[in-house]
């Protein structure tokens, strides 16, 4: 008797797929123009000099430099420092 009773587990076994957000690049990377520095949901990270802020939180760099983080007043700040 091979029967399949109730079919409850199998329907109700899926997730969602994982979105990859995270740091992409570290303190002390050397970064160009457009290169994704953060990408998050939410304003965990905020802009400084050197990184702007996409529609969808994303942090990216408009200018070659090196990734630094700092925080001031509670914030965490990207940015990014030209090299010299």
């Amino acid at each position: 008797m091979a029967h399949t009773k109730a079919q409850g587990s199998v329907k109700g076994n899926r997730d969602s797929i994982a979105k990859r957000l995270g740091v992409k690049l570290y303190a002390g990377q050397k970064v160009e123009p457009g290169n994704i520095i953060v990408r998050q949901k939410g304003t965990k990270f905020f802009p400084g000099d050197g990184v702007e802020m996409g529609k969808d939180f994303t942090l990216f760099a408009i200018g070659n430099g090196v990734v630094s983080f700092k925080k001031s007043r509670g914030k965490k700040i990207v940015e990014v420092v030209g090299l010299t």
